[in-house]
């Protein structure tokens, strides 16, 4: 996979934990709700890493990107797809992740979020 860096990045963010239990999928996760995955084939290897995105920056980066799908198995309006070998640029793909742990924890209750986060409600 072109981004190695991936799994350390998403779990240096505060709350964030890693679910490999469904689909052979690492799915990385705030409280109960996923915010990101890594996609595995039969040989675990990574064909896609889903995230979530508004629906005008996920349409317009698709647009953009030939390597950038709507969402694998998800609601494709709100969720995106990334080939992890593909040309998306490693900052571009650090803020598709930043934005989708954003729109998941703001979906969250302020207790919620204050007690994943270790921040004051």
């Amino acid at each position: 996979m072109k981004y190695p860096w991936i799994n350390d990045y998403l779990l240096g963010k505060p709350g964030v934990t890693r679910n490999d239990e469904n689909w052979n999928w690492q799915r990385y996760m705030l409280g109960d709700k996923m915010f990101a995955a890594v996609c595995l084939d039969e040989a675990n290897i990574p064909y896609y890493i889903t995230l979530k995105l508004e629906p005008v920056e996920g349409e317009a980066l698709r647009q953009q990107y030939p390597d950038i799908h709507p969402g694998h198995y998800m609601n494709k309006l709100h969720w995106n797809s990334v080939k992890p070998d593909g040309d998306v640029p490693e900052e571009l793909l650090r803020h598709m992740l930043d934005e989708s742990y954003r729109l998941i924890l703001k979906s969250l209750s302020k207790k919620k979020q204050a007690e994943l986060t270790g921040e004051q409600p």
